[in-house]
């Protein structure tokens, strides 16, 4: 038990998947999964266990922003022996080469933040890597699967209201879509030695102003579920 997680040893599966809304998490146990059970609800961040496929997986929130992921994921991989965590949320689009609905898989993670810095993870250019490991399974898994998915650079923003435009942001970062997560997420796996990826579902564009109606997001957003549920079952059989 942590100040932030009341699970005990054993109540998490060695794979997680992390959605930024804890109400998302809940839909997730409820749709996909058997025999669920609730193993924290500390804040209002729900986590459950259950059964994929005859699998163990658990689905936990991880709320929004650098710090508040940088808390949770440390505390799974530290404390209850989680080997693996797949961010699954959404994104702004950079570029028109990204549209509306698109899948997303992050091949690198861009931040201003200082996160990486202040836990002694040295980044190459402000940017951190998922595991290669864990991204070709996703990519397999979605080409099995006959998924489209993009492989793309990732903005982790520390700010959602900014005040520079996307042309800057672009010139600056190199990123095709923004979020608020990946990079602490891939920071504390590598100074942890363990694994992390990110899928994202492109739900506004910030060049076209188009956004996800919420009948799209609902649809959009249960493809990626399954593609994450998926390449969890074919990584459960390392990760036991």
């Amino acid at each position: 038990m942590t100040p932030h997680i009341k699970a005990k040893k054993g109540d998490f599966a060695k794979i997680v998947l992390m959605p930024g809304d804890p109400l998302r998490a809940k839909w997730i146990a409820e749709n996909f999964l058997e025999s669920y059970q609730l193993v924290n609800d500390v804040r209002g961040m729900y986590a459950f266990t259950g059964n994929y496929k005859g699998i163990k997986i658990s689905v936990m929130g991880h709320g929004m922003g650098i710090p508040s992921i940088g808390i949770y994921s440390y505390e799974l991989f530290n404390f209850f022996d989680v080997e693996v965590i797949i961010r699954i949320g959404s994104a702004g689009s950079y570029t028109r080469d990204v549209k509306v609905g698109d899948l997303i898989l992050t091949k690198s993670a861009y931040s201003e933040s200082t996160y990486a810095e202040l836990i002694n993870v040295p980044t190459n250019n402000s940017t951190l890597l998922p595991s290669l490991e864990i991204n070709t399974a996703i990519v397999d898994v979605a080409r099995n699967n006959n998924i489209s998915i993009k492989e793309s650079v990732v903005h982790s923003s520390d700010v959602f209201y900014g005040v520079r435009t996307v042309e800057e942001l672009v010139k600056k970062t190199n990123a095709d879509v923004v979020e608020m997560e990946s990079f602490a997420l891939f920071a504390n796996a590598i100074k942890l030695n363990k694994k992390a990826a990110t899928i994202l579902t492109c739900s506004d564009s910030l060049v076209t102003h188009e956004s996800m109606s919420a009948e799209d997001r609902q649809t959009k957003f249960v493809n990626m579920v399954k593609l994450a549920l998926e390449s969890a079952w074919e990584l459960s059989k390392k990760y036991k």
